[in-house]
């Protein structure tokens, strides 16, 4: 008989339990909190950690071990319900993760991922500031060597190179995880919530038509390629492109590479984008903050981003006495992106039914004739199903009982270290299936000149100018005496 559970499914499974395992922490049961988590560091003794404070005595190798013992344990049993030999899995995996999270920790030298304002708590004068997240980069380098060049190593682990897998379960837990980030932010001034809406809304439609048609029309690249590079710039580079490739079917290789792109691009933002809002908006804060948001495509680079602008912006109102309430400015840019991360479900649902019932309708045989159901269903990426349903549940719960929010803010820290390790293996096992040559010929190259364009031509402008629009003449709160 046929095996009915798919790679989608178990992905909505893994990240289901996960989410509601760690949500025990909330409760005084904290069962995840020894996962790993990788610090910036200069020390690498300091690099390794428990997620959670109530493990702190626990030594971060400790950590990492009982880390990669519990997924290659629930990974080997999804393995087995998939039709696979679970033995053969746990061993591929074992050489699977260890490549990985060394990759994760290497990207996390204070050197290669402190950003400008962390620089002097590592007492150091200059980095890369690609934040953790180059540890993506590192995973895809390493892959790509090895697939390239190294392809008997490829072929001992070939078993547990499932990218699809782990991106979709980092996907649903993230969902979960924004759902206590957007409850918890509903407590800023619903004027500011509702200006921050309509502004992504905004942002949505001009981004994604304009980045995709300059794609197909003066770049001739695909649609394969056109509308994760078109989600990816528009809405948040890792999680919107690959959710984005998996509506449309994409190749996995598609969406990690404009990802890749998205974080490097970032490193660039966050360098300038903070000195130009302290320039233009020293007396319109909060719209610097709300361009932030906009502006900057990776979640931490952009919370970053509004923590730099808003340290430029207060130490300048300083200086004509005015004292700004900390936290507002970076609140708002905070609040954006998660507004912006949000709608990556609504977006996978609406392109995945546009490809199937316009641009790709699976043959039927007889022209013209009208999508059926089945095949939105079928091309609906159903980890998207289990973002929905994490993130419905947990803001929903968080709105209903308030004091819930910061106790599954800390239990979700465990969470979160998950799917970092999920995300920073799905960028390894993409670059052991991809090949320099092929990557060059679709045209690699172009893409990164799509991406300078479109971000720099008009993105960066148009979210001034939305910013502007919805959050002009709204100020801080000021602290007196």
């Amino acid at each position: 008989m046929k095996n009915k559970l798919t790679e989608d499914w178990l992905a909505v499974c893994l990240g289901l339990f996960i989410l509601v395992t760690s949500l025990a922490g909330a409760f005084g049961k904290d069962v995840l909190g020894w996962a790993v988590t990788t610090n910036v560091y200069t020390n690498l003794a300091k690099a390794l950690a428990p997620a959670s404070k109530a493990y702190a005595s626990v030594p971060g190798v400790v950590s990492l071990l009982a880390t990669w013992l519990f997924l290659t344990v629930i990974l080997s049993i999804g393995a087995g319900a998939l039709g696979y030999a679970p033995l053969r899995f746990a061993r591929a995996f074992t050489v699977l993760f260890f490549a990985a999270y060394l990759s994760w920790i290497a990207g996390s030298w204070a050197y290669i991922a402190a950003t400008p304002d962390k620089r002097a708590a590592f007492h150091i004068g200059w980095s890369l500031n690609l934040t953790n997240e180059a540890g993506y980069i590192v995973a895809l380098l390493v892959g790509l060597f090895v697939g390239n060049f190294r392809p008997y190593a490829h072929s001992r682990i070939k078993e547990a190179i499932r990218p699809e897998l782990y991106v979709k379960t980092a996907i649903v837990i993230l969902g979960g995880t924004l759902g206590v980030q957007a409850a918890e932010q509903s407590a800023l001034a619903t004027s500011m919530m509702f200006r921050g809406l309509c502004a992504i809304v905004e942002a949505y439609l001009i981004y994604w038509a304009v980045v995709y048609y300059v794609a197909r029309r003066y770049f001739g690249f695909s649609r394969e390629w056109a509308a994760p590079l078109a989600s990816g710039i528009s809405i948040c580079g890792v999680s919107a492109a690959i959710a984005t490739g998996s509506a449309i079917k994409a190749r996995p290789i598609v969406p990690v590479m404009v990802s890749s792109l998205v974080v490097i691009f970032a490193v660039v933002e966050i360098l300038v984008l903070p000195f130009m809002a302290q320039a233009m908006l020293s007396h319109d804060p909060m719209v610097a903050g709300a361009w932030m948001g906009l502006a900057v495509k990776t979640d931490g680079a952009a919370v970053t981003s509004g923590a730099v602008a808003e340290a430029l912006l207060r130490a300048k109102a300083a200086q004509s006495g005015i004292n700004y309430q900390p936290g507002w400015i970076m609140g708002t840019a905070t609040t954006v992106k998660v507004f912006i991360d949000v709608f990556i479900g609504v977006w996978a649902f609406i392109l995945a039914w546009v490809w199937s019932a316009k641009i790709e309708p699976s043959a039927s045989g007889k022209a013209g004739e009208g999508v059926r159901l089945i095949q939105i269903w079928e091309r609906f990426p159903k980890f998207v199903i289990g973002y929905a349903i994490a993130f419905g549940a947990v803001f929903t719960a968080a709105l209903m009982v308030p004091s819930i929010i910061p106790k599954a803010k800390a239990a979700f820290g465990s969470a979160n270290a998950f799917r970092a390790i999920f995300f920073v293996m799905t960028f390894f096992t993409i670059g052991l299936i991809s090949n320099f040559r092929r990557l060059w010929e679709e045209g690699i190259g172009r893409l990164a000149l799509v991406y300078i364009l479109c971000l720099f031509g008009f993105i960066i402008w148009v979210g001034l100018a939305i910013s502007w629009i919805f959050f002009h003449g709204v100020m801080p709160p000021i602290v007196h005496g």
